[in-house]
Order: C-alpha cells, then structure tokens, then sequence
C-alpha cells in the first residue's frame, strides 16, 4: 500500500457504502432480475452481436429447402435460440404472420431482460451516493459522541469524508458506466436482431405454399 493512497482507504466508510448498495439491490430487485443482471456482467466482454453470420445461414437454409424440402432443416445446428425457434416453427408449417409473432415475442421477452439487467445496475449507482452520505452522517455521529477523546476524532472524520467519496467514485466509475454500456449493447443487439426478421419470414413465406399443399394432400 503506497503513503499516497493510505489516508484514502478505510475499511468502515467502504463497508458502509458497499454494503449498503449490495443492500439495497438485493432489497429492491427479484431474485431472478438480480441473477440476470450479474450475469450481465459476462457480455460486456463478449465481442458484439453481429447479424452476418446468422444471415448467411439463413440463406442457406433457404438453398436446403429449395433442394430437399424443409424437413430437411429439422437437422440444422443453430446456436441462436431465436432463430432456432423461427426455424423449428417453419419445419412445423407455422404461416408467416406466425412466425413474425413469434420473432416479436422473443424480441419483447429479450428486451425486458435487458431492461431488468440495466435497472438493476442504474438502480445502484443512484443508491451508491445515498449510501456515502448515510456514512457521512454515521462518521459525524462518531465524531460528536467521541468529542472529550481527540483521538478518536479522526477516524469517526475518515468515516465521514471518505464515505461521501466512496459513493461518488462508486456510482460515476462503476455502476453507472456498467449500465450505460448494458443498455448502448442491448440496443446494438436489438437493432441487429431485426435485420433477421426479414428473411426468416421469407423463408416461411416461401414454404407456406409447400405446406397448404401437403395438408391438402394428408
């Protein structure tokens, strides 16, 4: 520990502050919500949701349907969940306004998450400066009950000063940068997703016609 940060660490005041926004996240956001956000944590050093890869597959899916009929993509590998459920509704003959509700659904359900996942995180960089003046006010406690020991005077003062600085550094450093990236990731990633909607209501637009003739002939 260099003597240029010693007088700026304090166990108290960093409990006080840390503590009480764990707290207070905890208090205030369903368990699930809470799972989700941390676990967020995980994508903001993932590389970026990028639509390419997933088109050209659709594209290929289109080209395998052409030759083998669709069924034949019931054996496809596709990693995105989304997608693998438009295509797992077109194999099963769902219309294309089918699948479009479909994709709508799971676009609404991925937002919401990602709306979860940013409040938690918005929530404790508001709550992080509250909590530095609640230490503040605790250290100013200590200061007034310690006054016949001079003492004793500077660490109930470390307490209050550093308190309100912890929860600032925490806020404008951490939690809100955290958030603020959550939700410009969460953006890009919806933006991307809709350049799949397109295609993948294409290619059950495209097989419709193969089905209603099938169910004719059943």
């Amino acid at each position: 520990m260099t003597p240029v940060l010693a007088p700026f660490l304090d166990p108290i005041a960093f409990a006080i502050v840390g503590g009480g926004t764990l707290a207070a996240a905890i208090l205030r956001t369903p368990l699930r919500d809470l799972i989700r956000g941390i676990g967020a944590l995980g994508t903001l050093f993932t590389p970026r949701f990028q639509a390419e890869p997933l088109l050209e597959q659709i594209a290929a899916f289109g080209r395998i349907a052409r030759r083998h009929g669709v069924m034949a993509l019931d054996k496809s590998v596709i990693a995105d969940p989304d997608m693998a459920a438009a295509v797992a509704a077109i194999v099963d003959g769902a219309s294309p306004e089918e699948v479009a509700e479909l994709l709508r659904q799971r676009h609404r359900a991925r937002t919401e998450r990602a709306i979860a996942a940013c409040e938690l995180w918005s929530a404790a960089a508001d709550t992080a400066p509250a909590m530095g003046m609640v230490g503040t006010l605790i250290g100013l406690v200590g200061m007034f009950v310690k006054m016949q020991d001079p003492s004793a005077i500077g660490a109930a003062m470390a307490v209050a000063l550093l308190a309100t600085l912890y929860g600032a550094l925490l806020a404008n450093l951490v939690l809100a940068p955290i958030a603020a990236r959550l939700r410009r990731r969460a953006r890009d990633e919806a933006v991307e997703r809709l350049r799949l909607d397109a295609p993948l209501i294409a290619l059950a637009t495209r097989e419709q016609p193969r089905a209603a003739h099938l169910a004719e002939v059943a």
